[in-house]
């Protein structure tokens, strides 16, 4: 994806073929999200985030993850400068229909209420039950864009 949003190329297309990918942005806490969504059946791609000023997105324009991503699940520290931008580019570049969950500690939702308000909001540890529900989210992202792509 690009700066301005625009899909890069055919692997773009070839990654929205794999229905319901989810993109897990952790520093290395993965291991619930992922298994749990796997048996759901979405496939979950991991960054583990930059090291230490490296995200391609930010750095190169595009993201070959992110272009995958039907859904986020993003848990870098919102206290990190370079972490926000992360999420703020995300929030910019990622079409309105694919669902960004941000963990934060309950005291981040203050300091970064701006940003926070164009995401939906974990203070803790997603639950089995969450994870669910987000999935959900991604499923009906995924229908509604092929409905709009059959019309």
């Amino acid at each position: 994806m690009t700066m301005d949003g625009t899909p890069t190329g055919e692997a773009h297309m070839a990654d929205r073929e794999r229905d319901g990918l989810i993109l897990d942005v952790t520093p290395g806490h993965e291991a619930f999200e992922r298994d749990f969504l796997e048996t759901l059946g979405h496939p979950v791609l991991v960054c583990h985030g930059p090291r230490p000023h490296e995200c391609p997105l930010i750095e190169e324009g595009s993201c070959e993850m992110l272009d995958a991503a039907h859904g986020v699940v993003f848990q870098l520290d919102l206290d990190r400068e370079y972490h926000r931008e992360i999420l703020d580019r995300y929030t910019r570049v990622l079409p309105e229909d694919v669902p960004v969950r941000v963990v934060v500690a309950p005291d981040q939702v203050e300091r970064h209420t701006g940003l926070l308000d164009r995401v939906q909001v974990w203070t803790h540890e997603p639950t089995a039950g969450e994870l669910d529900g987000f999935a959900a989210q991604v499923e009906a992202a995924d229908a509604n864009q092929a409905a709009a792509e059959d019309d």
